[in-house]
């Protein structure tokens, strides 16, 4: 699912530059640039927990299988006909393009709830990672229902872990974004041997025998919802919803010679996302039936989804490590991004502080257990959050003909804080919040009525904000 250092593996590439300019024709890159990264950056430490919890969810197979192929061929849609399409046309980072139409003030906020946001998802990463440090140790694994530490040896295995990322974040992030790019191939291994041993170790020979395990699914577990076909399908949509929609990535595929090479991002959505949701589910079929697993449930408590013991048992020690490293890649340049958006609040302050600063917050999330046993719903609640906020840069840039508004009107005007942004935001996200939390509506069904209403209100207060004397259509 992390693709967080995407950018600046391809800035890498293309020598680090055009910030605030549009990407000249002769940094341009081909397809091939952008399939390994998504390949690779799309099974991360995320995958390892992501897999395990829609099993706790009840979901049968078919929901699970069909759900998920469907749902990952949106997003790819996603990118390849708006994140790329847009793209490729303006080049531009997103930083500097949602500048131009709301106001350097207004960006603030956004780079502060991105940070934020990003440091949480580090912190869940950090939760990974100490599952399987932990093992060696005897350490209490964290319960589905934990939000609170569980134990000392807990706690330091954790700081210790988020100390050492946060380290290797601020001080050596084109080491580790290369050696991350390396060990990506291992990490994708890891999944495919631990999907193969989990079927051998159920007994499974043929899709009948699958299935008759499987099939229908079962009840969710203690604190879980019951996810059908729908609930998959729009929750694998918009996982990186902030990345699609979100326009996250315009900074990724402002590098590309053509749109279509936002198809490349299949190679994440069904070698990452496909494969290696469907392999962790595998390996937490395997604990439920358990003599332990089962005992919790008789007890009415849901068992441990915890990575690092569930690849163990499979595959050893080579599990260990690729749970390390799965959540080690993953967590490391997510804090890294998150301390670069930290810097671009306070652009006095090294980026070595606020990296620093990025991994501390995210070592104290990765403290509460809850930030990984709940991520499908913090998950859905990041692309909630951030995906609107794209639906401004989309619907400005295909439909503001029609509605009689300037691009770019913050840059044209003057202005540091557009006011139709944040409404357009702030009502579509509100109002949408509230049905979710008071009819009890899945989130990710709210999430593309969200991103549509956003989009629509911007171009209505636009209409009638903007002042003639700015428009040049």
């Amino acid at each position: 699912m992390s693709q967080f250092n995407i950018e600046e593996e391809i800035e890498e590439i293309a020598g680090g530059e055009f910030e605030r300019q549009p990407v000249p024709k002769s940094s341009l890159k081909s397809w091939k640039s952008f399939l390994g990264m998504y390949a690779g950056e799309h099974a991360a430490g995320t995958e390892f927990v992501i897999g395990p919890l829609f099993l706790t969810t009840g979901v049968s197979a078919f929901d699970l299988i069909i759900g998920l192929l469907l749902g990952n061929l949106m997003a790819v849609f996603s990118w390849r006909f708006l994140t790329s399409e847009i793209a490729v046309k303006r080049r531009l980072t997103l930083y500097y393009q949602l500048e131009k139409i709301c106001g350097k003030k207004l960006v603030i906020g956004y780079n502060l709830a991105n940070g934020i946001l990003f440091c949480f998802l580090a912190g869940a990463m950090i939760t990974v990672s100490a599952t399987a440090v932990g093992i060696p140790f005897d350490m209490e694994m964290p319960k589905l229902t934990d939000t609170m530490p569980n134990g000392a040896t807990w706690i330091i295995i954790v700081v210790a872990i988020g100390a050492i990322i946060s380290l290797i974040a601020s001080k050596g992030y084109e080491t580790v974004s290369k050696a991350a790019n390396w060990m990506s191939p291992v990490i994708v291994l890891a999944f495919v041997a631990c999907g193969v041993v989990a079927l051998q170790q159920l007994g499974v020979g043929s899709f009948k025998d699958f299935w008759n395990i499987w099939g229908e699914g079962s009840e969710p577990f203690p604190g879980q919802i019951k996810y059908t076909f729908w609930h998959v399908f729009f929750w694998s949509w918009f996982a990186n919803a902030a990345m699609h929609i979100g326009m996250s990535d315009l900074s990724v595929f402002r590098f590309a010679k053509k749109a279509s090479s936002g198809w490349t991002t299949a190679a994440g959505m069904y070698v990452g996302h496909y494969m290696a949701w469907i392999a962790a589910a595998l390996l937490y079929a395997v604990y439920v039936q358990s003599p332990e697993a089962q005992a919790l449930l008789a007890q009415g408590q849901a068992p441990n989804v915890a990575p690092g013991p569930l690849a163990y048992n499979a595959i050893g020690v080579f599990g260990i490590i690729a749970v390390v490293l799965a959540g080690w890649t993953t967590a490391n340049p997510t804090i890294y991004r998150a301390g670069l958006a930290f810097q671009a609040i306070i652009p006095k302050a090294s980026t070595f502080w606020v990296t620093i600063l990025a991994g501390s917050i995210a070592t104290i999330a990765g403290l509460f257990p809850a930030f990984a046993m709940k991520l499908l719903d913090f998950v859905a609640l990041y692309g909630f959050i951030l995906a609107p906020v794209g639906a401004v840069i989309v619907f400005e840039h295909f439909f503001h003909k029609q509605a009689g508004i300037a691009q770019n009107y913050a840059e044209l005007a003057n202005i540091k804080f557009n006011k139709s942004v944040l409404l357009a935001w702030a009502i579509s996200f509100g109002l949408f919040y509230f049905i979710s939390v008071q009819f009890d509506v899945f989130l990710s069904f709210v999430t593309l009525p969200a991103w549509l209403l956003c989009g629509v209100l911007f171009l209505v207060f636009s209409k009638y904000s903007q002042k003639k004397v700015y428009l040049k259509i």
